[in-house]
């Protein structure tokens, strides 16, 4: 098939590199011209393991090249996709103003026939917004389609090839074939596309994500009384986790959710509620807790050092989880700037999120290329993000190069009983202290 994506941020590269190498031919459109040239040169403007092979094999077959013209995307193309951003407003709303932008600009442009299909996290109801919008910019006929996007950071290729379900919000049925063509190879051992209407399309994006970030700010509110009342949050994991009505997804206590999706997602399905006269008192809770979580973490580590002058911190993770070059919203960078405004230094580490966060935080903190580089002059080593290669430490040269042998783990990523057989004094998460 002939594809446009316009957007290339995580959901449009991906999207793009992914039904290229299923055998379409994919245009991808970016107003950005330094990003667009970087792309036909191989430079990759995010990291997401994998995606730089897809993009590099798919190019030199000739299924995926990029332009900044919109007008050879549309003129190209049957489907097209919008896969530009829709971050929050300051009432916590999602602002679809570069999605009516890019389908104005579609409208204005065509000349026929197109189905538009949405990928980007769109409020409900956006289907009726967009659709009337390009309607009044155009006689020529179209079909609009809600297609979420279900893709997690770092691991978003496999999540496009091995997807758990494709939702395609769309009442024409001959859309739904060329949907489910376009679709097919990437269902070879079963199908899981979904049809269903726009609306329903839409919500389901809000309530997916919605319900993980419930799952991990219950975690997170359980390991706070665990920590008051002597249980161990691993341990009462475990324990839920075995009831197969659970299950084990997304019950990891931690410093707090963080990234581009669920902060910006449960603060928009608050805000449909509020308009619709429905308040969503589970999510505002959700979101509560997550900040809740991220400020007491911060806190104990300030509180412990309190009086003390001249105090670094080492600092493992900015990212805001592993695989990903991704800091928004990231925990990390939340209390770091906490950090800073008590009077702490801090000496940073992550393995791929150095360049946006020396962007974002300039000079404000030290980045170094070595993660144990940290440790030196450091107070305290504090961990954020669970990359794999923080699991399994040299806890020897951890003791013997911090001031004092001391870890603020805000991932449980060790063994409480393990850490301590090296003299290291250590503070988890709702965990017992022993």
């Amino acid at each position: 098939m002939k594809v446009t994506v316009v957007g290339v941020g995580y959901v449009g590269l991906v999207a793009a590199a992914c039904m290229a190498d299923g055998g379409n031919h994919v245009i991808c459109v970016d107003t950005d011209e330094k990003k667009i040239d970087g792309l036909r040169k191989g430079i990759i403007p995010i990291y997401e393991p994998g995606l730089a092979e897809i993009v590099a094999r798919n190019e030199k077959s000739g299924r995926l090249t990029f332009t900044t013209s919109l007008k050879e995307g549309v003129d190209k193309s049957l489907l097209i996709f919008l896969g530009v951003g829709t971050p929050s407003a300051a009432d916590g709303s999602a602002d679809i103003s570069a999605v009516l932008n890019a389908a104005g600009q579609i409208a204005e442009t065509m000349t026929s026939y197109k189905i538009i299909v949405t990928k980007s996290t769109v409020p409900v109801g956006t289907h009726k917004i967009v659709s009337k919008w390009i309607q009044s910019k155009t006689e020529i006929p179209f079909d609009y389609v809600s297609n979420p996007e279900f893709l997690k950071e770092g691991s978003a290729v496999e999540d496009f090839m091995k997807p758990d379900r494709v939702i395609i919000g769309t009442t024409n049925p001959a859309v739904m074939e060329i949907m489910r063509e376009l679709y097919n190879p990437f269902m070879r051992k079963s199908s899981r596309i979904l049809f269903m209407d726009p609306a329903s399309a839409e919500m389901a994006k809000y309530a997916a994500n919605t319900m993980l970030a419930t799952r991990i700010s219950f975690m997170n509110e359980l390991s706070m009384l665990c920590e008051k009342v002597g249980a161990d949050i691993e341990q009462v994991r475990a324990g839920m986790g075995s009831d197969s009505r659970i299950g084990n997804a997304f019950l990891f206590a931690g410093v707090g959710y963080g990234g581009s999706c669920f902060p910006k997602d449960v603060r928009a399905l608050i805000y449909m509620g509020n308009q619709a006269g429905v308040p969503m008192s589970i999510a505002q809770s959700v979101q509560l807790v997550n900040q809740s979580q991220q400020a007491q973490f911060a806190d104990k580590i300030i509180s412990y050092f309190k009086g003390q002058p001249n105090i670094q911190l080492g600092v493992w993770g900015l990212a805001f989880k592993a695989r990903t070059d991704d800091i928004r919203e990231s925990p990390a960078l939340f209390c770091i700037e906490k950090f800073l405004a008590a009077g702490i230094q801090v000496v940073a580490y992550d393995p791929e999120a150095m360049a946006p966060t020396r962007q974002k935080l300039g000079d404000k903190i030290r980045l170094v290329d070595n993660g144990y580089d940290v440790l030196d002059g450091s107070a305290a080593l504090v961990i954020f993000t669970d990359w794999q290669e923080f699991r399994t430490p040299d806890l020897e040269q951890i003791a013997k190069r911090l001031q004092k042998p001391l870890i603020f783990d805000g991932r449980n990523l060790y063994t409480p009983t393990f850490v301590k057989r090296f003299g290291i004094e250590y503070h988890c998460i709702g965990r017992t202290q022993v």
